[in-house]
């Protein structure tokens, strides 16, 4: 009799579930389809044609989407490298003041970009990075890795000492443990750090706008400002801008939908101790 009530409060607890994340799924999904409906007023999918293969105020969708690319994949690549050294020097190497050194890369984590932007546009144009897209990710990185070195650090922690101290045991030096042992175990963790970084990178809309003022350059961000000021002046232009609204936003989605695994994963690294 008592299995049968448990058995019972789980279907219907899993039924409550159910209907919970799918009105959670239906409100979530009523901006999105608000969205493609207002792309589609007067001219329907053609507003979407329009958009992908023509040239909007001298900027053409799909070199948007390639300048955005790049700069979250040297973004990314940039805070992975970094964050995955430092992850694992502050857990396995003992040296003075670690622990101090780590508090103070932690307190970066509450710098604000906007604090910090009048330095960065001078350093940027001293070194001739200015309307470069390296200029762009350069100060994303810098901002992203506070975060990428806890995530990283915490992974490390719950890395069973074992493994790196049969290595050591074998003859391995720490080039060779990071490499082959510390780099394949942390994967999830790596590629968690690397899908979020693509992803804000691919939403950032402030340092591109600072850094970037050639517009071959332009990335999907800045562009929904590029293309305000080209279209919604008639009816027609407006369907075509709220096509291109719903178009810049697919590359995050896409991140997003494709690395949503290994975020779930990378938030529960460290959270389980030797």
């Amino acid at each position: 009799m008592q299995n049968q009530d448990f058995l019972y409060r789980r279907k219907s607890e899993r039924a409550l579930m159910i209907i919970f994340v799918t009105f959670l799924g239906v409100i979530w999904a009523l901006p999105i389809i608000a969205a493609v409906n207002k792309a589609l007023v007067f001219n329907g999918w053609q507003n979407f044609y329009d958009v992908i293969f023509g040239d909007i105020g001298g900027i053409q969708l799909h070199s948007t989407y390639i300048n955005s690319f790049i700069i979250a994949a040297q973004h990314a690549f940039f805070v992975v490298a970094v964050s995955s050294l430092a992850g694992y020097g502050f857990a396995y190497f003992d040296f003075k003041y670690k622990e101090l050194f780590y508090f103070v890369v932690l307190m970066f984590l509450a710098v604000p970009a906007t604090s910090i932007l009048v330095p960065l546009f001078f350093i940027t144009k001293e070194v001739g990075l200015r309307d470069t897209l390296l200029g762009v990710s350069l100060p994303e990185a810098a901002l992203t890795l506070p975060f990428g070195v806890l995530l990283m650090r915490n992974f490390a922690d719950g890395i069973p000492r074992s493994f790196v101290e049969a290595a050591v045991i074998d003859g391995a030096s720490h080039t060779q443990i990071f490499w082959q042992v510390f780099m394949p175990i942390s994967r999830p963790a790596a590629i968690n750090l690397a899908t979020l970084s693509m992803m804000w990178s691919m939403q950032d809309f402030l340092f591109p706008s600072l850094f970037l003022t050639d517009p071959d350059k332009t990335t999907a961000a800045q562009a929904v400002m590029r293309f305000k000021e080209y279209l919604g002046a008639t009816p027609d232009d407006i369907g075509r801008y709220n096509a291109s609204l719903v178009l810049l936003a697919v590359p995050a989605l896409i991140i997003v939908v494709f690395g949503l695994r290994f975020i779930t994963q990378g938030l529960t690294s460290g959270g389980v101790k030797e």
